[in-house]
């Protein structure tokens, strides 16, 4: 028995479909949501959410949001999230570059605040990237 799951985002609906189980990242760590969860709403964390459809996962680069678990359906409100076949790994790849240089340069607290986030957003990208890539291998 299946589980509805609905992704969106400010600028689209990301995913709509039955799948068997969603893990995703939370502020109090990673949870795994199965049919007939308990109610449970969350605060998102930034990182790898992935999405188990018919023995196939698949991964989600998440960056924030909400989620409401409801026994028959699952609603992510997300900030940001991206499936691996939409991320530019070169682009990735300079951000995590450009990051990594600011966080050298660290003029002020808030500077280096920008940069881990900036680099963490990058690392999270080229992860889901990497995993996707080495499925179709």
């Amino acid at each position: 028995m299946p589980i509805q799951l609905e992704i969106v985002t400010a600028e689209r609906v990301v995913y709509s479909d039955q799948v068997d189980q969603v893990n995703v990242p939370t502020k109090d760590g990673r949870v795994g949501i199965l049919p007939r969860h308990a109610p449970l709403l969350t605060i998102l964390d930034i990182g790898e959410m992935t999405i188990i459809k018919s023995g196939e996962r698949t991964p989600y680069a998440l960056f924030g949001g909400f989620m409401e678990v409801l026994p028959n359906r699952v609603t992510i409100l997300a900030d940001t999230c991206e499936r691996a076949d939409e991320i530019d790994e070169a682009r990735a790849e300079r951000a995590r570059i450009n990051a990594e240089e600011r966080l050298r340069q660290r003029q002020s607290d808030q500077d280096l605040a920008l940069a881990e986030a900036e680099l963490r957003r990058a690392m999270i990208r080229l992860r889901v990237a990497q995993i996707q890539k080495m499925r179709r291998q």
